[in-house]
C-alpha cells in the first residue's frame, strides 16, 4: 500500500510540475525549398531600404598563372564600396599601391560593361545588387537538397546543396550557359535566413560565343559573408580558380577580394550616387 501511495505521489508531483511548463509544441522542420525561399524574401527586403548605408573597403588580388601554375603576373586593387538601397557602387583608389590611371579606370569601366553583357543586363545603373544575389529567377534553375545543421561563426545554419534542374534550360545570355553547368552548397543562417557561405563549382566546360572567344573548363568559387550589425549581411571574403581558353591560348587565373572596415554612414534622404 505504501509502494502504490509512493507511485501515485510521484505521479502528481510530475502532472503538477509539467503543469507549471509552458507548452512545448513540435515545431515542423523546414525543407530545403522553404528555406531558400525564405533568404530570397530577406534579400528582397534588404532591396527594400531596411539595410543601412555602410561603407567599406576592399582589396581585390588578381594573379595570372602559366603552365606550371606559377603566378607571371599579379594586380591588386583597392576599391571603396558604397552600399545604399540593396546597391553597391565601387570607386577605384588604387592599383598596386599607386593611384589608378586613366588606363586602370578604363579597365574598370570596360569590366563592368562585359559584366553586363554576361548576365543580360541592357541598361547602366548606378550600382549592382551584388549583396542580393540569391533571387526568385536564379532559384528557379536548381534544385535543393537540405544534407545538414550546422554552426558558421558561432551561429545556426542550414547546409543547402543545390544542382541544376535541368542542365539543358533555355539559355538567352552567357550567364544561363554558366548557370546550367554548375552546382554547390549554400549555407543559410538558421535565425536571419542571410547567405554565410557558398561553394560553387563547374561540371563541364562551357564555350563563350560557342568557342569563339574562349571557354571555361574548370571554376571553384567561394564566398563568406559575415553579420556586422544586427541584420545586417555583408560579403567578407571571396576566393576564385578559373581555367579555360581564350581565344586560342590557355589561361589560368586566380581572384580573392576582402572586405574589411565596415561603417554605416548617414546620408541624406536625396542623396545618390556620384555621376560618373
Amino acid at each position: 500500500m505504501k509502494v502504490r501511495s509512493l507511485i501515485v505521489l510521484c505521479s502528481l508531483t510530475l502532472m503538477f510540475a509539467l503543469m507549471g511548463q509552458p507548452a512545448l509544441r513540435a515545431e515542423t522542420p523546414l525543407t530545403a525549398d522553404e528555406i531558400v525561399q525564405k533568404a530570397v524574401s530577406r534579400g528582397q527586403q534588404d532591396l527594400q531600404g531596411t539595410v543601412p548605408d555602410f561603407i567599406y573597403r576592399k582589396v581585390t588580388v588578381i594573379e595570372e598563372l602559366d603552365g606550371s601554375g606559377k603566378v607571371k603576373e599579379r594586380r591588386e586593387k583597392l576599391f571603396e564600396v558604397s552600399y545604399r538601397d540593396g546597391l553597391s557602387r565601387s570607386t577605384l583608389l588604387q592599383v598596386d599601391g599607386h593611384p589608378p590611371s586613366d588606363s586602370d579606370l578604363k579597365q574598370k569601366s570596360d569590366n563592368e560593361t562585359s559584366v553586363r553583357q554576361i548576365t543580360g543586363e541592357t541598361r547602366q545603373v548606378k550600382g549592382d545588387n551584388r549583396e542580393n544575389f540569391l533571387t526568385a529567377e536564379l532559384v528557379a534553375r536548381f534544385d535543393f537538397s537540405l544534407t545538414a545543421i550546422t554552426n558558421i561563426n558561432g551561429r545556426d545554419a542550414y547546409q543547402v546543396s543545390f544542382q541544376p534542374k535541368d542542365p539543358k534550360l533555355p539559355v538567352h545570355r552567357i550567364m544561363d550557359r554558366l548557370l546550367n553547368q554548375i552546382s554547390g552548397t549554400i549555407w543559410i543562417d538558421a535565425e536571419e535566413f542571410e547567405v554565410a557561405r557558398a561553394e560553387v563549382s563547374l561540371q563541364s566546360e562551357v564555350n563563350l560565343l560557342g568557342g569563339l572567344i574562349g571557354s571555361l573548363k574548370k571554376l571553384t568559387y567561394t564566398l563568406e559573408r559575415a553579420r556586422v550589425a544586427e541584420g545586417v549581411w555583408f560579403s567578407t571574403l571571396s576566393k576564385g580558380d578559373f581555367q579555360g581558353r581564350k581565344l586560342l591560348d590557355p589561361t589560368h587565373i586566380k581572384t580573392k577580394s576582402q572586405s574589411v572596415h565596415f561603417h554605416r554612414v548617414a546620408m541624406n534622404e536625396g542623396t545618390k550616387f556620384a555621376e560618373d
